[in-house]
């Protein structure tokens, strides 16, 4: 029975508790006893909080005894939800994967963590990822690894390593990721799930601990297309807390795919742009051969494809990694031992710091420093400056691309999840990120799902990038693949944990 409730989409969740057929507290309990069971070998939760879940399994079940329209129950009723450790959510501590956090209780909540509450999700704990975000395999927390569900000896992506591995996993169906270079979606490919990286400033930052602040962005990450356009119409909506914020109403993009693809079974008059500029030069031939098929999936379905050209992308690289160290440099300042953060026993102010900021990791520390020559005095202008006016200039390129075309489609990354330990060279680590950063740079909306595997099994990820606030198209096209490729999806084999 619980194997039956926690395979169930987070839509059929809701439907499964609105009609009676399961409680909150059934569905809730099903998915605390797997998570339990499994998270001590793949470390995708840092904390659960059962008592917390059960309680409001129990308080939505006595509103539906008492005979409460479902609908006013909420669009995420009943359904249990995985939330990143970098937002913040009262009755738990909130680290950001670091020491420099270990055993700070959170006060209040972060905004998508009220709103998706309001909706009747669950929380059901928090989890692990990259410290403070920084990272692609999930292997700077300091709370240990996360694995990838379909392999243990592999990454599961970063930073938002555990919720993709939650999700792929069923332990939870729908999770919060971040990301700030692709930590939704390079996660997402890796564990074969899908994540939308929404349009910045379409989800409110308040609450979630900061990594570089004109890159950060929250969506949802989720083993279906419909349940994560579901989650993001929830997340999403101003939020006078967040400046960056954009005041426009939420859409439904469930309704649109409705009155789109299901209504017609085609995709015609949709243009979809290639560009070789957005590639890599490591790409393995079976990740090619991947995106060729999916490109044929696309003509088929009667989508035409055209060329588009990304004449500053190759530099996107090294923009990113100059403005978002420099801004996690300004943003981490402020865990000096003195306000924020753990703080070390020391004789003298400058000693303070030392060991206090001790706490953080190689790769947090590597990234601070970074960040701070990149800012500091004769060296802003040759560095911070001219990859703010490159960034430009790749925004730019896409406004240009997207005069020919409504989306542009390229694998999300160059390989499928590589082993634990085998990119010691933070430069080599860093272009794991190579075809995901662009679109932070530019403010983008961007999304990975799931479109073939390699020889080892291991999924393949591909990322669709729409014009900014147009997730919708996204959601549409990525849906139309996702029924087109739904006889030859796969679960991971957990048999070895179960």
């Amino acid at each position: 029975m619980q194997e039956n409730i926690t395979s169930k989409s987070a839509i059929e969740l809701r439907e499964s508790f609105i009609k009676g057929k399961l409680s909150a507290e059934e569905i809730t309990k099903a998915f605390l006893e797997r998570a339990s069971r499994l998270n001590s070998e793949l470390n995708a939760f840092i904390s659960l909080c059962p008592d917390l879940a059960i309680q409001k399994a129990k308080i939505l079940d006595q509103r539906f005894a008492r005979g409460e329209d479902p609908q006013s129950l909420g669009k995420l009723a009943a359904v249990t939800i995985g939330v990143k450790d970098l937002n913040n959510m009262i009755g738990t501590e909130t680290t950001a994967a670091s020491n420099m956090l270990r055993g700070h209780k959170s006060v209040y909540n972060a905004t998508i963590v009220n709103k998706v509450i309001a909706a009747g999700a669950i929380p059901l704990g928090k989890l692990n990822l990259d410290e403070f975000a920084m990272g692609s395999s999930n292997e700077t927390s300091a709370f240990g690894v996360c694995k990838n569900p379909w392999d243990l000896s592999r990454v599961p992506g970063g930073s938002s390593g555990g919720s993709s591995a939650a999700v792929a996993a069923e332990l939870v169906p729908i999770a919060f990721g971040t990301d700030t270079g692709g930590s939704i979606r390079q996660p997402a490919a890796y564990c074969g799930i899908t994540g939308m990286k929404p349009t910045y400033g379409k989800v409110s930052r308040y609450g979630i601990i900061a990594f570089a602040s004109s890159l950060d962005q929250a969506g949802p990450m989720t083993k279906t297309v419909k349940d994560n356009a579901l989650l993001l119409e929830v997340m999403s909506g101003y939020d006078s807390k967040d400046s960056t914020s954009i005041n426009l109403p939420n859409e439904d993009y469930l309704a649109y795919i409705k009155e789109n693809f299901e209504k017609t079974n085609s995709l015609k008059g949709l243009k979809i742009g290639i560009s070789d500029d957005l590639s890599a030069d490591n790409i393995d031939h079976e990740m090619r051969l991947a995106l060729d098929k999916t490109i044929k999936t696309y003509t088929d379905l009667g989508a035409e494809i055209v060329t588009v050209k990304l004449p500053h992308i190759k530099a996107s690289l090294a923009c990113y990694y100059i403005i978002a160290p420099a801004e996690a440099s300004s943003n981490l300042s402020r865990y000096d031992g003195v306000r924020f953060g753990h703080r070390e026993a020391s004789p003298d102010l400058e000693s303070l710091y030392k060991n206090s900021r001790a706490k953080f990791g190689k790769e947090v520390q590597r990234r601070i420093m970074l960040g701070t020559y990149a800012l500091s005095s004769g060296y802003y202008d040759a560095y911070y400056k001219k990859a703010q006016e490159l960034r430009r200039l790749i925004a730019n390129d896409f406004d240009a691309a997207f005069e020919k075309c409504d989306l542009i489609l390229s694998l999300t990354t160059p390989s499928t999840a590589f082993k634990f330990g085998s990119k010691s060279d933070p430069l080599e680590m860093y272009l794991s990120d190579v075809l995901t950063v662009p679109v932070n740079l530019a403010g983008l909306p961007s999304m990975s799902l799931n479109a073939a595997y390699d020889k080892d099994g291991m999924p393949i990820g591909v990322q669709m990038i729409g014009r900014a606030l147009e997730e919708k198209v996204l959601y549409n096209a990525a849906y139309a693949l996702e029924e087109s490729l739904v006889k030859e999806q796969r679960k991971p084999n957990l048999a070895a944990l179960v």
